[in-house]
């Protein structure tokens, strides 16, 4: 094979022509030195990834999360059970759970694909996904709160019995009104960027430091500080009571304090590395990243779990509660009258000694 020379006209004016060999040419771009220029991160496992993890668990999360909250809904209004405190945080806690719910397909859909539904409802889905995050965050505290007054404050909590449910009501419309409050920030800064519905305009924007700092702090290590404290103070003056019923009391507790540092300690974490990953400038490390990206996602799958566990933890599991539910059930044609007494009526008997309207949601 011959060589060909290719001549190439590298300048051009009036008087001149600065002609160059192409083989010179090729060996001065070949020797060019690349290592200044950062290589592009491919994510394309992670999106394949994303594609089945998040359709199948956002799937499953938004159905039972529909269908236990729709359930304490129902139940809440069919026998207008607003008698205590923690039947209307309850309720409360129910309906930010179902929002939370009802925006897990669309935040399938925008981690997933390209977002195609306009700015304006990019702006909505967001604010009411932080909206409900906050407040439930913020009705779990106050559930631990009044659970503390009701047993660990026992006389104290009977004699203003008459107050409590003014209180709570009061008290579940600040939250809400704090809750959107603290979602201001990311409802002005949502914007579509690079056909994703997202506040934050890279990896590494200031912006996602700030907002994800008040988050951890806000919505996990406030509300764990209040149920710590209370809910050690309830199992204390519980060690000190007698009875079998108590027993059974300590370990709703526990559950309740297990359910929420399996959902939320992970994801929290994950947050607080990727937060210190951000405030750095990011990372250079390809393989580094796409590992942060897994462990997000995985952990806050895990963190959305709770929308369909907090009606069994704090609702079904209490006597008063599970009776409503089964009675519910045999009034809409779900359960037999046979299986309604079956439930109910030994079990109603065996607790009756707890079944008060401080202890509710304590009782096994």
């Amino acid at each position: 094979m011959t060589a060909v020379n290719v001549m190439i006209v590298l300048e051009k004016d009036a008087e001149n022509v600065t002609i160059m060999n192409y083989s010179d040419y090729a060996y001065n771009f070949s020797s060019f030195d690349y290592d200044g220029f950062p290589e592009l991160c491919l994510k394309e496992p992670n999106r394949q990834f994303r594609l089945w993890f998040m359709s199948t668990f956002y799937t499953v999360i938004c159905l039972l999360g529909l269908a236990g909250n729709l359930l304490v809904i129902l139940t809440v209004f069919h026998f207008k059970r607003l008698r205590t405190m923690t039947d209307v945080y309850l309720l409360n806690l129910s309906f930010a759970d179902l929002l939370l719910a009802l925006s897990l397909p669309f935040w399938a859909a925008n981690s997933m694909a390209k977002w195609m539904l306009g700015l304006m409802l990019c702006k909505a889905i967001h604010t009411v996904y932080k909206v409900s995050f906050y407040s439930s965050m913020f009705l779990l505290s106050f559930i631990s709160v009044d659970r503390y007054f009701a047993i660990s404050k026992a006389i104290s909590a009977h004699r203003h019995r008459s107050e409590a449910v003014f209180v709570s009501k009061v008290s579940s419309a600040v939250i809400w009104v704090m809750a959107l409050v603290f979602s201001i920030p990311e409802m002005v800064y949502t914007n579509l960027n690079n056909n994703t519905c997202t506040p934050f305009s890279s990896s590494s924007d200031p912006l996602r430091v700030s907002i994800h700092v008040s988050q951890i702090v806000l919505a996990f290590i406030v509300p764990l500080l209040i149920m710590t404290f209370c809910y050690s103070s309830i199992v204390h003056t519980l060690c000190q009571a007698r009875g079998f019923e108590r027993n059974k009391a300590i370990k709703v507790i526990l559950a309740v304090v297990a359910v929420f540092l399996v959902c939320q300690m992970p994801y929290n974490v994950v947050l607080f590395w990727t937060t210190i990953v951000t405030a750095k400038g990011g990372t250079e490390d390809c393989s580094y990243e796409n590992n942060l990206l897994y462990a997000t996602d995985i952990t806050q799958c895990v963190a959305f779990l709770r929308c369909c566990l907090n009606p069994f933890v704090y609702g079904f599991i209490g006597v008063k509660f599970r009776h409503d539910l089964m009675k519910l059930l045999k009034d809409l044609g779900c359960l037999s009258q046979q299986r309604f007494f079956k439930y109910t009526c030994g079990r109603r008997r065996s607790s009756a000694a707890t079944d008060t309207e401080t202890t509710t949601t304590f009782s096994p």
